[in-house]
């Protein structure tokens, strides 16, 4: 694909503001958006377009980012995913890409990273699969932390329940800075 020339792109995220931000910022930089609000609207435009690119928020209602990740890539394998999503997972991330996406990106994130994580693919697939570090086990027990308050609605007692942790640890942990 050429930089140079208009791209179809599919925004998917159930954040009305967002969602029209980030449209009004591509098509000013010419390029065609088709928008979806969930699940149900995404796989309606996809049975009719099979955009070049596609930006699909992971938590939303009626089905998650990875289920539109799958629809797309069943329906238009050529066309290229990036996940957004207000909580990193390395979890998130890896299924991410084993379905197919070409980038994950953690919000809050401007249209400049967004583009930029379709564009880094090539470069990341160049790199030799050494090079890439693991992380630290602090920042995977963060993650970790962080991807169950998310699933917990933020409830600090039943995240600390699901982590096996007493309360107040999980509220010392959080008051640390992440690694």
């Amino acid at each position: 694909m050429n930089n140079m020339s208009a791209l179809t792109y599919l925004i998917v995220d159930d954040d009305q503001f967002l969602r029209s931000r980030l449209a009004r910022a591509l098509e000013s930089r010419g390029h065609v958006v088709l928008q979806a609000q969930d699940f149900e609207s995404a796989r309606a435009v996809m049975a009719d377009e099979r955009p070049d690119r596609a930006i699909v928020d992971l938590k939303m209602p009626g089905g998650t980012g990875l289920d539109v990740l799958r629809e797309i890539k069943l329906r238009s394998p050529a066309t290229e995913v990036v996940l957004l999503t207000g909580y990193g997972s390395i979890a998130n991330a890896v299924d991410a890409m084993r379905l197919g996406a070409v980038g994950y990106v953690t919000k809050p994130a401007d249209t400049d990273q967004i583009l930029a994580a379709f564009e880094t693919r090539d470069a990341v697939a160049r790199e030799p699969v050494g090079a890439i570090d693991p992380p630290s086990l602090a920042e995977a027990e963060w993650n970790h932390i962080q991807q169950v308050l998310a699933d917990t609605g933020g409830n600090l007692s039943r995240a600390a329940v699901l982590l096996g942790i007493p309360r107040r640890t999980l509220q010392r942990k959080l008051k640390k800075l992440a690694p």
